[in-house]
């Protein structure tokens, strides 16, 4: 019995304290971040030739946050997709570009690649996807 309300007391203060150093170093958990928008996370380029060249489609986002944000990374999901993005910091209220490639040589039918998006706000995280058929 002792050691129970011993344990209970030392969570009780160890809480305490937690709470009492997070407001005093001004951590806020529930800040809100800065925040990406996607206009679309998904193409699809219907049919295109595999003799015809890569083809490339250009997400726009905007940052509908507070303050500005970055594209940390951009991943694509294989060789044959390539990609290129805003490098800068995007302003509040204004927009930015990944732009993702795809070269058909080599390969038949349905094609489904994904490009990851790594931002510095909210979400940390978007999967874009480009979807075809090659004939």
């Amino acid at each position: 019995m002792k050691r129970i309300i011993f344990l209970a007391i030392m969570c009780a203060t160890f809480g305490i304290c937690y709470a009492q150093e997070s407001a005093s170093t001004g951590t806020n958990q529930s800040a809100p971040k800065e925040t990406v928008t996607f206009d679309k996370v998904d193409h699809d380029f219907g049919v295109v030739s595999e003799s015809g060249g890569a083809v490339e489609y250009e997400f726009t986002f905007k940052n509908t946050g507070t303050t500005p944000i970055v594209i940390t990374r951009v991943q694509p999901s294989c060789g044959c997709t390539t990609t290129d993005y805003t490098k800068e910091p995007v302003a509040p209220g204004k927009k930015g570009f990944i732009k993702a490639s795809f070269n058909p040589r080599g390969t038949k039918n349905v094609f489904t690649k994904t490009v990851t998006v790594h931002t510095s706000g909210n979400p940390e995280r978007v999967t874009l996807t480009i979807k075809g058929d090659v004939k």
